[in-house]
């Protein structure tokens, strides 16, 4: 029997995580913005379950939220940094508050998230950290640029992260789902329109969206699996892209980048310090 902990788990991948865990017999340490979150679980699985009220935008809560949930769980073999949401908008259309809110949330909240158990992990000898990105941290559309960079940041966060605490049997796996069957596009933050972007990139992906023309193929069920099973890996990839949309979209994008870093190779070469 392991423990988790997972952040975000009031809804979507992480509800159902908890949900999946709890039916196999391991113990959950589910990170809610209310107390009244999950009771429907609190009931069927007792003291398997235990809540962690915390909104990790509020960073200056995360430390002593974390601290509480490792005395009393005691050992927590596997910490899910799930809660994010997404931010839709030109960039010229985004208010500094939702700039703000989106970068405390995705990527402030989880690096401190991180931070804070690291301590616990490496005291215990070790344990996994699962840091649920998007296809969107290895890729980029109009109107997301804002949620980019934050699952770009913490992909990188990670993979550097990951070399300073491997020595310490602390280990990563960052997830990168496509668009899946869940509750994300209702939780979008909508930037109000400027008409000036109606014609460009940005606005055809707003015309897009709000028309629901976007097929979306995951499964969240099968990419929860997906997760736990690499979760529970002896040895876990970096990363796992969940869905044939995140993997196709992923490799174009990777694909085009080495094309054009090949394109640049003599430039590169040719800025060295060449003197011995």
């Amino acid at each position: 029997m392991k423990t988790w902990l997972i952040t975000g788990a009031s809804s979507g991948l992480g509800r159902l995580m908890c949900e999946s865990l709890l039916a196999c017999g391991d113990r959950v340490v589910a990170s809610v913005r209310r107390e009244t979150a999950l009771e429907d679980m609190r009931t069927q699985y007792g003291d398997n379950l235990q809540l962690m009220v915390l909104d990790i935008s509020e960073t200056a809560t995360i430390k002593p939220a974390i601290e509480a949930a490792f005395a009393q769980a005691g050992t927590i073999d596997v910490v899910v940094s799930n809660a994010a949401y997404g931010l839709f908008g030109a960039a010229e259309e985004l208010s500094d508050t939702q700039i703000e809110r989106q970068i405390a949330t995705n990527l402030t909240g989880s690096i401190q998230l991180i931070r804070a158990v690291i301590p616990f992990l490496r005291q215990q000898g070790g344990g996994r950290i699962v840091q649920v990105s998007s296809e969107g941290g290895q890729i980029a559309y109009p109107d997301f640029s804002l949620y980019h960079a934050t699952k770009w940041g913490i992909e990188g966060f990670v993979e550097a992260v990951r070399q300073e605490v491997a020595a310490f049997g602390i280990d990563f796996l960052l997830v990168e789902p496509g668009p899946t069957a869940t509750r994300f596009g209702a939780g979008l933050d909508i930037a109000d329109a400027l008409p000036v972007y109606n014609d460009t990139a940005a606005g055809k992906m707003r015309a897009a969206l709000m028309n629901g023309e976007f097929e979306i193929k995951g499964n969240a069920q099968k990419c929860v699996t997906a997760m736990i099973a690499a979760a529970d890996a002896d040895n876990p990839p970096l990363r796992l892209p969940l869905g044939s949309t995140a993997y196709n979209n992923i490799e174009t994008a990777l694909n085009m980048r080495l094309e054009a870093l090949r394109a640049m190779k003599t430039v590169a070469y040719s800025a060295d310090n060449l003197e011995k």
